[in-house]
């Protein structure tokens, strides 16, 4: 599957689609499932950026707006440093575009080929020179930040991010 296809079903699920917040935890534990179906009530406007800018998605919503960059892999650990670096280049460039807007970046990653439990898990980065504020302070202050390995890459290991449920439950 293309990463495309990842961003499409996560945009529905912060969308509030019905169907897709269904099919993604219609396996799930019910505490997984009805923490998804808040979302339903209060959703958000999901916009897919053109191109490859390091951001993939923006939620929008009155109370707190956010930029995804969305991976998937079949393994628990993405490392940033493989494909020639240009992920950790693209992720430099987005720190700097949401500190210039006073916003931070969510990572949203994907396990393939997982069913019957969250799939996704979030991540932001440590932006500790940055003065961020309001709800977004808030929300900032839960994320689990991405690892950051020995030669200064980012990492995102699956068991260490936050499941997308409890991300969905406290922002609603």
């Amino acid at each position: 599957m293309s990463a495309s296809v990842f961003e499409r079903e996560l945009k529905g699920i912060l969308n509030g689609d019905e169907k897709m917040v269904n099919k993604v935890s219609k396996t799930s534990p019910p505490d997984v499932h009805s923490s998804y179906l808040k979302i339903l009530e209060k959703p958000f406007i999901v916009i897919r950026a053109a191109g490859s800018f390091g951001v993939d998605l923006v939620a929008i919503r009155g109370d707190f707006s956010f930029p995804i960059e969305v991976k998937a892999s079949s393994y628990k650990t993405i490392r940033f440093s493989e494909s020639s670096g240009r992920a950790s280049k693209q992720a430099e460039e987005l720190i700097g575009e949401c500190k210039r807007a006073n916003v931070f970046p969510v990572y949203a990653f994907r396990l393939k080929g997982v069913r019957g439990n969250d799939a996704w898990v979030v991540f932001t980065v440590d932006m500790p020179d940055y003065e961020i504020t309001g709800t977004a302070k808030i929300v900032y202050d839960i994320l689990p930040r991405v690892h950051i390995t020995k030669q200064g890459n980012i990492a995102l290991k699956f068991e260490e991010g936050m499941p997308l449920h409890k991300f969905i439950d406290y922002l609603c």
